[in-house]
């Protein structure tokens, strides 16, 4: 049988529809959907059917529903099809249906899930791409394991993905962070300024104070001694060293910004420098092919809309026609000093996604570059013609809490938790699965004491302890493999053609309903672009485990393993095994690691 019972009903909903209404092209069944009923009471799935094709045949829905309810229940996984409310039908599933999944999914072992849909396209996901100032800190971390999940949840639902980073190297922060460097330098050579006298000199100040550039003055030093300094460790003309400590630098952070990313367990594929495709021309190429399409233009903007700022002026400036494709106002892409705006390089860096052949984009950004959207996809619309479509996702704030009270400073960083402060506290698991417990838009508490508690109230744990629980009761069966292996395909085989009658409980149906879901939750989640949707079924598939798990401790009748009854053994190790391969398949996507035993 198919691995998705959804996916095959909607198929064979599709098929009746045509049936009743054979005059109906193709498109009209587009959006026919097949999904689990809101109240459960009401059968195992519902469809929309109905309702999506009678406008374009004018009948009432209601009619077609008890049309489409009659051919559905003839087939002969439907036990019923009920007409329901303006024109859902309702659908209940023979049990023997049901259980016919749990060999599939044993079959597929951790493929489980696995799915065409998006049938080899290439997509881009950008995530992190933090500017290379300093250490990951939690707003990173989020974004970080957001953009992980969703590379890994793409994947997984069929699309050619490239997860990328792309280095913020070329603005005015950097120049900035190589002043700091410079200062941690000067101390490595023993110069007798103080702090604040240095940076009395530093346009804008000294931003960057933290403890982690000492190691980098240190390393500057010992390669270029003293010669980028004057005599005595004192400050040398900025032309004489800027570009040497910028690039230093850059490469320093972003080897210690990998390690960070490392010990997330995140990996990407592709690093993508700002810098780098500025001297490469990029920007001046995507310039002259929007020129080519007369979306270029020199004009003066209005001011902007409520308080006109005191720096504002009314000079004529090098436009994008960004209103042409969805934005507000048109774009500057040239500064007064002739260099490429913030955006310009975005454009340049979304010209290279495109040259690159990426059919769709995804960006994971903070939540405070939402304003920044629309004219991105005005960029990415206009540069590819409206082929190459682009997605944000955008992630809000972490607050950190300990013992009630917000964790905010860092001994390292000196003004915010970094990411190696949160791993180390609670360990990379714990991370990525708690970042994920809430919808990335929305503001999240990260509890470092819920995250190790060890109760149901900790999702982390829940999910890992039903894992657990499945290996607990196959090693007491003699059936488990070698520790961290999963199970062995010739286990899995074994355990797929037992016979499965003896699963009758309502529980133990329940448990087979939630695992029938997998399949529809990766391709639901990878359509809407949220990853935390794993972490809900997770959580629910772990709930409905431990619900059979203490009605056997209830029942005796129940358990898992009765010596006395082979059969209804064999059936719940073949469930419990099924349980077992979705989680390990839900947690690859969560880049977690499945705990075969707790500590």
């Amino acid at each position: 049988m198919t691995h998705d019972i959804f996916a095959a009903m909607r198929a064979r909903i599709v098929a009746a529809l045509r049936e009743i209404l054979p005059d109906l092209p193709e498109d009209a069944f587009a959006r026919v959907a097949t999904e689990p009923p809101k109240d459960a009471a009401h059968g195992d799935m519902a469809t929309n059917g109905a309702m999506v094709v009678a406008k374009p045949t004018k009948q009432p829905p209601q009619k077609l529903a008890a049309q489409l309810a009659e051919k559905l229940a003839a087939l002969p996984e439907v036990a019923e099809a009920t007409a329901a409310g303006p024109g859902f039908v309702n659908l209940r599933l023979r049990e023997s249906h049901l259980l016919a999944l749990v060999p599939a999914v044993l079959a597929a072992g951790e493929a489980y899930g696995d799915s065409r849909m998006g049938q080899g396209v290439r997509v881009d996901v950008e995530y992190v791409s933090a500017n290379p100032t300093g250490p990951m800190h939690v707003g990173h971390c989020r974004g970080a394991v957001v953009g992980d999940a969703l590379a890994l949840l793409l994947r997984k639902a069929g699309y050619d993905v490239t997860s990328e980073y792309y280095i913020n190297d070329a603005g005015a922060q950097v120049q900035a962070l190589a002043h700091a460097a410079y200062w941690r330098y000067l101390q490595a050579l023993g110069t007798d300024m103080t702090e604040e006298e240095f940076a009395a000199q530093v346009p804008g100040g000294l931003q960057y104070r933290g403890d982690y550039l000492v190691p980098v003055g240190a390393a500057l030093r010992q390669i270029f001694k003293d010669s980028l300094a004057e005599p005595g460790a004192r400050p040398a003309p900025a032309g004489r060293w800027l570009d040497t400590v910028r690039d230093f630098t850059v490469t320093a952070m972003m080897a210690a910004i990998r390690e960070d990313l490392a010990a997330l367990g995140v990996q990407h594929d592709v690093f993508v420098s700002e810098a780098q495709l500025v001297r490469d021309g990029k920007l001046d190429q995507a310039e002259a092919l929007l020129a080519a399409k007369d979306l270029i233009y020199r004009g003066v903007l209005e001011p902007p809309k409520g308080k006109t700022p005191d720096d504002w002026e009314p000079r004529e400036q090098t436009l994008f026609r960004a209103t042409q494709f969805g934005d507000e106002v048109d774009r500057p892409l040239r500064k007064s000093d002739g260099s490429g705006t913030y955006f310009a390089n975005d454009i340049a860096n979304h010209l290279h996604k495109i040259e690159r052949g990426f059919a769709e984009l995804v960006h994971v950004w903070g939540a405070d570059h939402g304003g920044y959207v629309k004219r991105m996809k005005a960029a990415v619309g206009a540069l590819s013609d409206n082929k190459v479509g682009l997605d944000v996702v955008l992630t809000q704030i972490v607050h950190v809490v300990k013992g009630g009270q917000p964790v905010r400073m860092s001994k390292r960083a000196g003004t915010y938790v970094t990411l190696r402060d949160l791993i180390e506290e609670v360990g990379r698991d714990a991370v990525r699965f708690t970042m994920l417990t809430r919808k990335a838009d929305a503001q999240m508490e990260f509890d470092l004491d819920k995250v190790i508690e060890q109760s149901r109230d900790n999702p982390v744990f829940y999910v890992q302890y039903a894992h657990a629980r499945c290996f607990s009761v196959l090693r007491q069966a003699g059936l488990a493999g070698p520790a961290g292996q999963g199970l062995p395909a010739a286990l899995r085989a074994s355990l797929g053609a037992a016979p499965l009658d003896a699963l009758t409980d309502p529980a133990e149906i329940a448990l087979i309903r939630r695992i029938a879901a997998w399949p529809r939750t990766v391709e639901s989640a990878a359509a809407a672009r949220e990853p935390h949707r794993i972490a809900f079924f997770l959580t629910d598939l772990a709930a409905d485990f431990h619900v059979l798990w203490n009605r056997g401790r209830d029942d005796a009748t129940l358990r898992f393993i009765r010596a006395e009854e082979q059969a209804a053994t064999s059936a719940r190790l073949a469930l419990v095994a099924a349980t077992a391969v979705t989680l390990r398949s839900g947690l690859a996507v969560m880049g977690v690691e499945p705990v075969e035993e707790m500590r």
